[in-house]
């Protein structure tokens, strides 16, 4: 559709009465302005405005202190263009409306990379200049817990008036139990062209797993996985409970991941991880050297948050070690097996609360650079990868951002913009969380020390 044709849609859909046209931030929040419907057209055709720091605002919303990109440069605004996703029509709330994604580009119309989806557009294009087209696609897990308590708690079957209370990994029954909520998310997708494929329960008490078809365009699919999380979560409130993509809402059970597969597609088509071989391409190890020569100093963009690294724990089917091997789900990179042709590569450290553009920049941009040097991987890891003398994933938050903020490799793919404004970002919320005292910690010491 045209931006025309979305504009006649929007004025003249049944009940819609505003917008929302919103941009990504680092963090995976979308942010913006709510539009009445009769400007459609002006926010289809790159007519709205918004400051270019809005990206780097914390997860509170809050913008840095002594940022350089807020008071000292004037907070000066960007074009905010339209992707060419259309409006996306929203069905979920108490009246309909409409959400049109937005990208960031500065007065002169040049990209603005520290907005993320911009950044990883910058890597796609580096492929393109190869020869070369990323497909890639997504696993998805979240949890569905009751929406009334401040903490997470399993919620109540709708099919059974009963609160869930056991792990239920592949049953049936459970995905039963919320039969009419997929129904709905499922509806929600097709209706913003969003492609959800099977629905599986997964270990956790009300966790669950949705595929995401694979895409040879890395900007759809990453706007596929930042939207799927907002209609899981809509819907869930629809219909009375609550969904988190937090990486551990649990302390003593399941992580949330969102795994990404990969491989590379020449001009004729052909995958080039692809030798005839379950082993895989040279080219495919290269990418596998870029990426876990990169994994250290990338984990800030898979595991951005505080309570990101109550995942990567030993044994809890998340990596803890730079590593990769062959049908390895203990590894940080793992080779599935199949058909010599659908050879591609699963990455599987991030977590589901990590922002999807960041995550594919990252992992696109790191295996690039191991391409471009030809370089080669260790040798693959058989069995248990949480060994002592692999190298490790940085598991504390404050190390990730200082691995990310000395990173050679991270240094190539992102703009300096970016980096500084993510590096800012996180150690504001890091102080944010230092000056916060738990109940747990309340109750440890109050009348011991």
């Amino acid at each position: 559709m045209t931006p025309n044709d979305d504009a006649n849609w929007l004025i003249n859909a049944d009940g819609v009465e505003s917008i929302q046209a919103v941009v990504c931030d680092l963090n995976g929040i979308l942010r913006g302005k709510r539009v009445p419907v009769g400007q459609a057209e002006k926010v289809l055709k790159g007519g709205i405005r918004m400051p270019l720091s809005i990206v780097g605002v914390d997860v509170w919303g809050e913008d840095i202190v002594g940022s350089s990109h807020v008071f000292a440069s004037g907070d000066m605004d960007g074009i905010c263009s339209p992707t060419g996703r259309g409006a996306l029509p929203v069905n979920w709330t108490l009246k309909p409306s409409a959400v049109v994604p937005l990208w960031l580009f500065k007065e002169d119309g040049t990209p603005f990379l520290a907005d993320p989806r911009q950044a990883l557009a910058n890597i796609v294009r580096q492929y393109h200049e190869l020869g070369l087209r990323p497909v890639v696609a997504s696993e998805m897990e979240f949890y569905l817990i009751d929406a009334e308590p401040d903490h997470a708690e399993p919620p109540i079957s709708p099919y059974t008036g009963k609160r869930l209370d056991s792990d239920a990994i592949l049953s049936i029954d459970e995905l039963d139990d919320f039969g009419q909520f997929f129904s709905d998310v499922y509806a929600e997708c097709e209706r913003q062209n969003v492609p959800a494929d099977s629905a599986v329960a997964e270990n956790g008490i009300g966790q669950f797993e949705i595929n995401l078809m694979h895409s040879d365009d890395p900007l759809k699919a990453a706007d596929d996985a930042l939207f799927f999380k907002r209609i899981i979560k809509g819907v869930a409130r629809k219909h009375g409970f609550a969904a988190t993509f937090m990486a551990k809402p649990y302390g003593m059970r399941s992580g949330s991941g969102m795994h990404m597969h990969f491989s590379l597609i020449d001009e004729d088509g052909n995958n080039v991880f692809d030798n005839g071989t379950p082993e895989g391409s040279d080219i495919m190890k290269h990418a596998v050297a870029g990426l876990t020569r990169g994994m250290a100093e990338s984990t800030l963009l898979f595991a951005p948050h505080f309570n990101s690294y109550r995942r990567l724990r030993p044994d809890t089917h998340a990596p803890t070690s730079v590593s990769w091997g062959y049908e390895n789900r203990t590894a940080a990179i793992r080779i599935p097996g199949g058909s010599n042709k659908a050879r591609r590569i699963e990455h599987r450290v991030a977590g589901a609360d990590a922002n999807p553009y960041l995550v594919m920049a990252g992992i696109l941009g790191a295996a690039l650079v191991g391409i471009r040097n030809t370089w080669e991987p260790p040798a693959p890891v058989s069995g248990r990868a949480y060994q002592s003398q692999l190298p490790r994933i940085p598991s504390e938050w404050g190390s990730a951002v200082t691995a990310f903020e000395n990173g050679s490799i991270v240094s190539e793919i992102f703009d300096a913009d970016l980096r500084s404004m993510l590096i800012a970002c996180k150690r504001q919320e890091i102080a944010g969380f230092a000056e916060q005292v738990t109940d747990f910690e309340f109750s440890a010491y109050l009348e011991i020390v």
